[in-house]
């Protein structure tokens, strides 16, 4: 049977952590604040807000919630952002993403001042992370390398092979595994012979947007299975992109869903506030 990578337990850790260094901050007389900004109530971005508020409240991080209308212009977006930016109380700014069509989400990205980018999307954040400079990085691939090292899996010198190439995910999950000293392939929807890839990978990153599409064909026997996909199946029930039941039995390790990568964005949102007082 494989390990089954706990999620929700190491995601508890380093809440923990963080509450743990919210409370020291908060004895020198740090405070430590998070603005998150929702436009529209898309009802999936609602949730996570909701659980960002609630992670907030947990590790002890002060958060300004900014709900605007479906409707605000694209102006009217950035000159908050500007707004808190200037703010020196304001540690971290967080845009909800997907946004309205009528907003480009690209200039909002652009628009955070990177010293605030605690989602590590602004491009100097990744062009950091790229030349090994200190930054935020993407709260989904950091939170993956947190469930590798915790859980007893050596990186250095393994096969990885990334399924996706997302600004979000793919890309800046490549480059931490090749900072851990992994060898790294990234595989997408034109490689050639996508099970021969996958076949060779020790820990297997798949971020493809696919319910259930990573079958045991695609693993190689031992493998540790990282699963970023979430997706309701025609029962409603929530699904990865890796079919669990036929791929686990040949894994060493591999994360569930929902439970395994999901809390993990969450707590290293909350990571990236509280480093965000030591890079101001």
């Amino acid at each position: 049977m494989p390990k089954i990578i706990d999620g929700k337990a190491i995601s508890a850790q380093i809440k923990d952590e963080v509450k743990e260094r919210v409370a020291q901050l908060k004895a020198q007389g740090v405070t430590v604040c998070l603005a998150v900004i929702q436009v529209g109530a898309d009802p999936a971005s609602s949730v996570y807000v909701g659980n960002k508020k609630k992670a907030c409240a947990y590790v002890g991080i002060e958060s300004l919630s900014y709900e605007l209308a479906e409707e605000t212009t694209q102006e009217e977006l950035l000159s908050l952002i500007g707004e808190l930016n200037k703010k020196d109380e304001v540690n971290g700014i967080l845009v909800q993403l997907p946004l309205p069509k009528q907003i480009d989400e690209d200039a909002v990205i652009r628009a955070i001042d990177p010293k605030k980018d605690v989602d590590g999307f602004h491009p100097q954040s990744v062009g950091a992370l790229c030349i090994g400079q200190p930054g935020f990085v993407s709260c989904t691939p950091a939170g993956i390398i947190e469930l590798l090292k915790r859980s007893g899996v050596e990186i250095a010198g393994k096969e990885c092979v990334v399924i996706g190439r997302s600004n979000i995910v793919g890309k800046p999950m490549a480059l931490l595994l090749l900072r851990e000293n992994g060898t790294v392939t990234v595989a997408h929807s034109k490689t050639k012979d996508l099970k021969e890839v996958t076949r060779r990978a020790d820990i297997l990153i798949v971020a493809v947007g696919k319910p259930k599409m990573i079958t045991k064909e695609y693993v190689k026997e031992g493998a540790v299975v990282i699963d970023v996909g979430i997706h309701r199946n025609e029962n409603n029930k929530l699904c990865g992109d890796v079919d669990y039941e036929d791929a686990a039995p040949i894994c060493s390790a591999i994360t569930p869903v929902p439970g395994g990568v999901g809390p993990m964005t969450i707590a290293m949102l909350m990571y990236n506030c509280v480093n965000s007082v030591s890079l101001q």
